[in-house]
């Protein structure tokens, strides 16, 4: 049997004969495209050539891409595990033509490849042709169904819809018809009773698409109009893990050597045998895919948290450990034990799973076991929620409390479903539904852009970017487009020339003017999109035609540079410091601060963050030059040992920054010497997460602002303790004098609330046998519930109610011993919600012990006589 490794070169190897370049993947995690937070298809990191915006180096490419999809238009993460073919990271081979060869050999080339070299058989393979659609004016292609005719019979050739063969990149952008190869893998007998051309693109598991032809031939503008391309391109997109199960002859990707390594370890550590009950099948597959995507995410520089890229990332991690918990009985982290297993099988072609396999583990098992802490902290939330609703003879759980659960605590669904399920127990799918789509609005609409085309003005493909050497040149627009974004009108600008830098590598966008024959307009942010750099403005010049001169706010572009020269200095300073194991994971760089992620899994000591800072002052202070080397190979930056970030992209050529002995891969604005930098001065230190530190620092005048404030405060504070000691000695005084009286209060306290106790005691009557103290108290509400809680454990049966009004607002407690509860049906939660009405309130809590609050303070004395009626009542009516 042919092995994963083995099939993915064998197609890098077929299409470099074929005189392709053979390129790396790119990050799956994308940081320049504002459009997409993962690579979702093998064709991402080729949008700027095949936009026309960037020139290609080579006309013909292929590569094996790692891809995500998980959210937006292309999102299978529900289906993951519940079938046999759809993963969230995948790896798409893929081959591209930019305006080289078209249909005839994109479609040659791919039969060959499934036939002769993978030596599928023939008879299994079925091709589909785009049927034409009429509204859009697009007739059928002909073209690839007469090319397809020399290799299928007419019956295996067949005509898909605008949906399944006419592929787009979004709602604008390069499109055009697709050619899709589908394969029948049923057996001979299914396959004799029935066609497989019956079956295509019928989501039937075993007849599948594994290969998709794009022929890129038209651009659909913003208003849904068509028009043709200047070069036609061939975009092609194999998904590896499905090839795999054709070739080995399986009928799951599941149960290729990409995966059943991977499940094996899974079953062998959570003790169930795989294939034999579809629930615990269904969580291994969960598990095993979702492994894969955490792994090349973190790798790629992104990590699990609460915002964008983050929080999906989260979502699939915690997706993975709630299936682990719910149906394999992972009660604590295991995920991260499967590392080994996964770098057995993908390190050889992917090494970077190795180099940062203790990153990874780490990063796995602190989300594992935080996730574990919520579903813990949410069984025990839905736990009282089930206690209410059967007390209220309910059956039904509001959706509103489901959504709660899900959208505060991170409680899925399906969980709360299953729990309630086992106490016969339903939620209000409707409402929750209702509240999910709600959310879903609420973020369309704080996200919505609405985009117009863009209109030229200058046929001109090359922007050359001078902001290195210049932030001040003439120019001309050669584009423009209006954007509107949360109902705010922008213009987005593109000049010939420009001195602007863009947001990219973690630095800020520039800032500064747009000056025109009579007028300046202010440009407010600098951004990358698909190889363009965009001048984001609020107005548009009211003659677009004429030169401009475009100049940079240099003193901000000065500021920026001091700290993003300075994260260079910090990341020389930390790896002598904690050793070379640092890496950078992460930077943020402004005019007003930077912030530097890097690998370090210990909180740093005063002592090094001090070194630290001292290492990066001596370099400041020793004034060290720039220099720069632009545009060398990526071979020579490496030979000088220049440092890299994972997850980012770098061309065949790149940039060095070179200050002393750091050196580094960097295409960001920086000082000419380190002397500019003035001061460096570390403001805190953090993590990030399990593996990962951030330190927050600020230069030149932000740090002197900082110290001048630090001294006026010091200044402050010796008069203010008008003593002529030592400073650091008064104040230790000071905190030894606050010791002595905190520990008088405290026992003042412990006195105070023993006399109240005593007086309740003394105030108190008996019912039967059974202790009632109800009393309206002039107490706060946690000295109520200590007092509470003390006499509880002093009578056997007890009735307590207390209620009074602090700072303004009035506050009920009730308490019962729990044999009142069980021989009365006392419940305390019930009678606080009533009670409460009188001040206008709510309240709740458990049977034996409830509270309340409210806004009416003179409604306390009503309160508390409702509660006791109530529990009179209660009381009388069961005696």
């Amino acid at each position: 049997m042919m092995k994963s490794a083995e099939i993915r070169q064998k197609f890098l190897d077929y299409f470099k004969s074929k005189g392709h370049m053979i390129v790396p993947s790119a990050p799956m995690v994308i940081k320049d495209d504002p459009t997409l937070m993962f690579t979702n298809a093998g064709m991402n990191q080729f949008k700027d050539i095949i936009l026309g915006n960037v020139a290609p180096k080579n006309r013909r490419v292929a590569d094996s891409q790692k891809c995500l999809r998980v959210s937006g238009k292309h999102n299978d993460l529900e289906e993951v595990g519940h079938d046999t073919y759809h993963h969230t990271m995948f790896e798409m081979l893929g081959n591209w033509s930019f305006g080289d060869y078209f249909k005839e050999n994109a479609i040659a080339y791919a039969w060959e490849f499934l036939t002769d070299v993978m030596k599928l058989d023939k008879d299994r393979l079925y091709a589909t042709v785009f049927e034409g659609n009429q509204d859009e004016g697009l007739a059928q292609d002909a073209e690839a169904r007469k090319i397809w005719m020399h290799y299928l019979p007419e019956d295996r050739i067949l005509f898909g819809n605008k949906k399944d063969n006419f592929w787009e990149m979004g709602d604008m952008g390069p499109c055009g018809p697709c050619s899709e190869i589908h394969i029948d893998l049923r057996p001979d007998v299914e396959r004799a009773l029935k066609p497989g051309r019956e079956l295509v693109n019928k989501d039937h598991p075993l007849v599948i698409e594994i290969w998709n032809l794009v022929f890129m031939q038209y651009n659909r503008k913003a208003d849904g109009s068509l028009e043709n391309l200047p070069n036609h391109h061939v975009d092609t997109g194999m998904g590896f893990e499905r090839l795999c199960m054709a070739v080995q002859g399986k009928t799951s990707n599941y149960d290729t050597d990409v995966f059943s390594p991977i499940i094996d370890e899974i079953a062998r550590l959570s003790g169930i045998k795989y294939g034999e009950k579809e629930e615990a099948d269904v969580a291994m597959r969960v598990v095993a895919d979702h492994l894969r995507t955490i792994a090349f995410s973190i790798t790629d520089g992104q990590l699990p948290s609460n915002v964008k890229a983050g929080y999906v990332i989260r979502r699939i991690l915690r997706r993975a450990v709630r299936y682990a918990y719910t149906y394999l009985n992972q009660k604590d982290a295991f995920i991260y034990r499967l590392m080994p297993v996964l770098i057995t099988v993908m390190g050889e072609h992917y090494p970077e799973l190795k180099s940062q396999q203790v990153l990874i583990e780490k990063v796995i098992r602190e989300e594992e076991n935080a996730f574990l802490r919520t579903l813990d902290k949410g069984i025990r939330l839905l736990d009282r929620i089930i206690a209410t609703t059967k007390e209220e003879n309910f059956v039904t759980v509001p959706g509103n409390v489901a959504f709660e659960l899900y959208d505060t605590y991170g409680f899925p669904l399906d969980l709360t479903e299953l729990i309630l399920r086992e106490q016969g127990l339903v939620v209000n799918r409707r409402e929750f539904q209702a509240e999910m789509a709600a959310q879903k609005a609420r973020s369309r609409s704080a996200a919505s852009v609405d985009t117009d085309d863009w209109i030229e003005l200058i046929n001109d493909d090359v922007q050359e970017f001078v902001g290195y050497d210049y932030t001040e040149v003439e120019v001309k627009i050669t584009r423009y487009r209006k954007v509107v974004t949360k109902n705010k009108l922008f213009y987005h600008l593109v000049f010939n020339i420009t001195p602007f830098y863009a947001e990219g590598g973690g630095q800020i966008g520039d800032s500064g003017l747009l000056i025109g024959k009579h007028e300046e307009i202010r440009i407010l942010d600098t951004k990358k999109e698909n190889g363009l750099t965009i001048h984001i403005v609020e107005k548009l010049p009211e003659d677009v035609l004429q030169t401009f001169v475009a100049k940079v706010d240099k003193d901000k572009r000065m500021l920026t540079a001091n700290n993003h020269t300075a994260t260079h200095l910090l990341d020389y300073a930390l790896r002598k410091v904690l050793g070379t194991h640092v890496e950078q994971k992460g930077s943020y760089v402004s005019d007003e601060y930077l912030r530097f992620d890097f690998s370090h899994f210990q909180k740093m000591t005063d002592e090094e963050l001090t070194e630290v800072a001292s290492i990066v002052n001596r370099l400041i202070r020793r004034n060290l030059p720039l220099e720069e080397f632009r545009s060398i190979p990526i071979a020579n930056a490496r030979e000088m040992g220049a440092l890299a970030v994972f997850g980012e992209k770098y061309g065949d050529l790149v940039r060095v920054i070179k200050y002393g002995d750091s050196i580094e891969l960097c295409g960001g604005t920086h000082v000419a010497a380190t002397g500019q930098i003035g001061f460096f001065k570390i403001l805190s230190e953090s993590s990030v997460s399990a593996g990962v530190r951030r330190i927050e620092a600020i230069t030149a005048d932000k740090a002197e602002e900082y110290i001048n404030n630090t001294y006026r405060n010091l200044n402050e504070m010796v008069k203010i303790l008008k003593s002529n000691k030592n400073l650091l000695e008064s104040v230790r005084a000071l905190v030894e004098e606050n010791e002595g009286l905190k520990k008088e209060t405290e026992k003042f306290a412990k006195e105070s609330l023993r006399l109240f106790k005593e007086r309740l005691k003394n105030e108190s009557r008996m019912y039967r046998d059974i202790r009632v103290i109800i009393a309206p108290v002039i107490a706060e509400p946690a000295q109520i519930k200590d007092v509470a809680f003390q006499l509880k454990g002093e009578y056997d049966r007890l009735v307590f109610i207390a209620g009074g009004v602090i700072a303004g607002k009035p506050h009920l407690t009730i308490m019962f011993s729990n044999n009142l509860v069980d021989e009365f049906g006392l419940n305390a939660g019930q009678i606080v919600r009533e009670a409460a009405q009188e001040i206008k309130g709510g309240g709740g809590g458990q049977p034996f012990f409830a509270t309340a609050g409210g806004s009416d303070s003179e409604g306390i004395e009503k309160a508390i006589k409702k509660a006791e009626k109530l529990v009179m009542y209660k009381l009388n009516a069961e005696l």
